[in-house]
């Protein structure tokens, strides 16, 4: 039931008691599907948490991602709170201190059962508690001491309890670069462009940025196909990344009741970086005919901020326009809202460091710079066919958007892409077949076609709009040990 959380409390009568300054929201735009552009977003409003108003921060007043963090306080267990500047403010002293009236658990898996008005009221409440101009928390040295921890001191974790997780394949740019690897005559299959296309994913082995993963064993073919020899079993030779944009979902929907797309995004809770790492020579085996498995479900890495829809409400965008010919989305999955603000203009950057570069000193590569913009579906579009069948999502389930890639080389999202040499999008596009390939080109003289071990690879979102404050989403890091023997 709305409003009622998992140990029978009435949180919106909670939240309905927290008085707020935002009264006047006739002054800023019109809403963006369906979070509105609010006096949260004011690019002019600093904080008394003064590395927070340093504009290259990601993580501004006008952002508060949740995150989960274990700290000196919390000892073994983690709690929850929000990033704001070079500090997380943990939200258990200040629910102490009746400054906020919410539940607080373990993590953020909380605020996914929070009604979409309940999790906006609640930022609206801890935003007025930051602002430079209000002293309620800012004066009261001791409990600020308390709550507001230097991000050196705590550890992230993984954001919420993921009970499920879903990856989908939602770039038309990806799609079409991979199949043309290994159906040059046709790339793209009849059902790309009707339905978006996913898999169910492994939640018990995501991960926190910053932890390291372990190189996959499985079964590898000796050649390109069986003919060539009976498989082998050992360390994948092909490991890659994949750049993609995750989203938590909050509420859910019962068995059997499917979520309309006019509703999806009130199931959205925020969203976060995703790397599914790939173990490419073990899918090319195990993929047909039910798609990945093993490949996949060793290690995927999140990271460690939920950035809320409502923060990300300035930087929406139109939803990709199909090309002439394309046909248009059956009618459960089409919405004039999603139409016209159903993207989200996401900046994503790639960098790689190897071991040798960390030893002698040498700053990460950038690989790729694309945009979540550049997406064929939409994350209303995941919801709404996600539950079209009566699948019940739950709060605090996953889902993953896919590779991002873009319509350029630099703009791809895992190296399977970036070095290969096929160019779909030419005008008389040259694809070769194989596995001819032209390596990346490292400042040490190495060269990468897929992941070595030792590898770190290092993902950055931001969002970027004149007349607002740039808001990210920090980092997400994961290292490359070898296989076990």
């Amino acid at each position: 039931m709305a409003g009622i959380d998992g140990r029978g409390v009435d949180t919106m009568a909670q939240l309905g008691g927290i008085s707020t300054m935002l009264q006047e929201r006739d002054q800023y735009e019109e809403p963006a599907m369906p979070n509105e552009i609010d006096q949260t977003h004011d690019a002019k409003i600093e904080s008394w948490v003064e590395s927070a108003n340093d504009t290259s921060s990601d993580f501004p007043i006008q952002n508060l991602p949740y995150c989960a963090f274990f700290s000196e306080n919390s000892g073994l267990m983690p709690t929850c709170g929000v990033r704001i500047g070079d500090f997380v403010l943990d939200f258990e002293p200040l629910v102490e201190a009746g400054l906020i009236q919410v539940g607080v658990g373990l993590d953020a898996t909380y605020f996914c059962t929070l009604s979409a008005e309940e999790r906006r009221e609640l930022r609206r409440v801890v935003f007025d508690l930051l602002r430079a101009d209000n002293g309620e928390l800012r004066d009261r040295k001791a409990l600020v001491r308390r709550a507001l921890l230097p991000v050196g001191e705590v550890e992230f974790g993984v954001p919420v309890q993921i009970g499920d997780y879903t990856d989908f394949y939602a770039s038309l740019y990806h799609a079409t670069n991979v199949g043309s690897m290994f159906r040059p005559d046709n790339p793209i299959l009849p059902n790309y462009k009707h339905i978006p296309i996913g898999y169910h994913g492994r939640a018990s082995s995501i991960v926190a940025s910053g932890m390291p993963v372990r190189r996959p064993r499985g079964q590898l073919l000796p050649g390109a196909t069986i003919a060539d020899g009976e498989p082998v079993f050992g360390p994948c030779k092909l490991l890659d990344y994949e750049m993609e944009v995750g989203f938590f979902i909050g509420g859910g929907n019962e068995p059997g009741e499917p979520i309309a797309i006019e509703d999806a995004e009130d199931c959205i809770v925020g969203m976060c970086l995703v790397n599914d790492w790939s173990a490419r020579d073990m899918q090319k085996w195990e993929y047909v005919p039910l798609g990945p498995f093993l490949a996949k479900s060793f290690s995927t890495t999140v990271s460690p901020y939920i950035v809320t829809m409502d923060a990300l409400a300035p930087f929406r965008c139109e939803a990709t326009k199909r090309a002439e010919g394309d046909p248009e989305p059956l009618g459960y999955l089409d919405s004039e809202a999603n139409r016209k603000a159903g993207g989200v203009d996401i900046t994503l950057e790639v960098y790689l460091q190897s071991a040798q570069m960390r030893e002698r000193g040498m700053d990460a590569v950038r690989l790729s710079r694309g945009s979540f913009k550049d997406m064929y579906w939409t994350i209303s579009q995941f919801v709404a066919h996600h539950s079209s069948n009566g699948c019940n999502l739950q709060a605090g389930d996953l889902l993953a958007s896919g590779t991002v890639s873009g319509p350029t080389r630099d703009t791809r999202g895992c190296l399977l892409e970036l070095t290969w040499d096929g160019d779909p999008w030419a005008a008389e596009p040259v694809v070769v077949p194989g596995t001819q390939r032209t390596p990346i080109e490292l400042p040490t003289g190495e060269q990468r076609r897929f992941l070595a071990d030792g590898d770190e690879l290092i993902m950055k979102g931001y969002c970027e709009r004149e007349g607002y404050r740039r808001i990210g989403f920090g980092e997400c890091r994961g290292v490359i040990e070898p296989a076990t023997e």
